[in-house]
């Protein structure tokens, strides 16, 4: 179940707070508690981070983090999957990953949990997009479908197993079809 605090936090309170698990989120005041990933949301999680960071990460061109928080825009959430490119990423003193991220990821992805609101989703990715994000995605294991979401057009729905996913220019070599994504579903 999603918990949501009745009482309004500026966003510095909430950043303040310890973490809970499953992750909490800061929108417009309220924060509410993430529904805990079941197996399908885990494994193709788990599956696709490897294999965007396969294709972006030796280059530097980009990596994909797994339930990384997000703070820009007045919010403070934490995407499934974000995706940032280089340039982006935070780095410490000693030239490592920082742990901070204020700013957009250049592709946000959503799995959807049955326990979840593709509304409240659907809000988030546009969040994303509203402040400069490539292209966000929103996966349904149980269908079977990604919406995809690129910015300043309407989203594109893909059912079809051939269908090519789209994805940001600077993971064109990425080529992944619906049926091999919802492919890491099976044995």
């Amino acid at each position: 179940m999603v918990q949501t605090s009745e009482k309004t936090l500026t966003l510095e309170e909430f950043l303040a707070l310890s973490e809970t698990k499953p992750a909490s989120e800061y929108i417009d005041g309220q924060v509410s508690q993430k529904p805990l990933p079941q197996g399908k949301h885990s494994l193709l999680q788990g599956e696709l981070v490897p294999a965007i960071n396969a294709i972006v990460k030796p280059q530097k061109i980009a990596v994909a983090f797994p339930e990384l928080r997000c703070t820009f825009g007045g919010r403070s959430t934490v995407p499934d999957i974000s995706v940032f490119t280089s340039n982006k990423i935070p780095l410490d003193d000693q030239g490592r990953v920082g742990n901070v991220f204020t700013a957009v990821p250049d592709w946000t992805i959503e799995v959807l949990s049955p326990a979840q609101s593709q509304n409240r989703v659907t809000r988030n990715i546009i969040h994303c997009l509203d402040h400069g994000c490539q292209l966000g995605w929103l996966l349904d294991p149980e269908d079977e479908t990604v919406l995809a979401y690129p910015p300043g057009k309407s989203p594109e729905f893909f059912e079809d197993p051939a269908d090519l996913l789209p994805v940001p220019d600077f993971a064109k070599d990425l080529r992944l079809t619906l049926e091999e994504l919802f492919n890491f579903l099976r044995f």
